[in-house]
């Protein structure tokens, strides 16, 4: 599972990194106005709009591998047992809980840390 959790997270990062290129790659919609003066966008690589949906194809496909690796990571996170805790909750399970005192007896009934410690003094 170890394996698993490293590969993903790699994948996650690379996917990130490749939407970040091509988000800036892509022009803003106040550029379509200089490609109608005659910026010289017919002549690129993928013609007059073929930049334009093939970059939002990959980003879209991209998000949806970026969001599908986030979901895998948030359950392979959630799975892992914990095997550490918090030290409060280990010294508050770790003190035994005192009986509860009769109701008939009218004194309160002393700690039984006391009891014992009181024993342990010398005469």
């Amino acid at each position: 599972m170890n394996w698993v959790f490293s590969v993903l997270l790699a994948v996650h990062i690379i996917v990130a990194l490749v939407i970040i290129g091509l988000v800036l790659m892509q022009h803003g919609k106040g550029a379509d106005m200089g490609a109608a003066f005659g910026s010289g966008a017919s002549g690129s690589l993928f013609g007059a709009t073929g930049s334009a949906n093939f970059l939002s194809r990959a980003t879209g496909i991209l998000a949806a591998v970026f969001f599908l690796t986030s979901l895998g990571l948030a359950y392979i996170g959630s799975s892992k047992p914990k095997t550490t805790g918090s030290v409060m909750q280990e010294t508050v399970q770790s003190h035994p809980v005192s009986p509860p005192v009769p109701a008939g007896s009218g004194a309160p009934a002393a700690p039984q840390g006391a009891a014992s410690k009181a024993q342990e003094v010398p005469k």
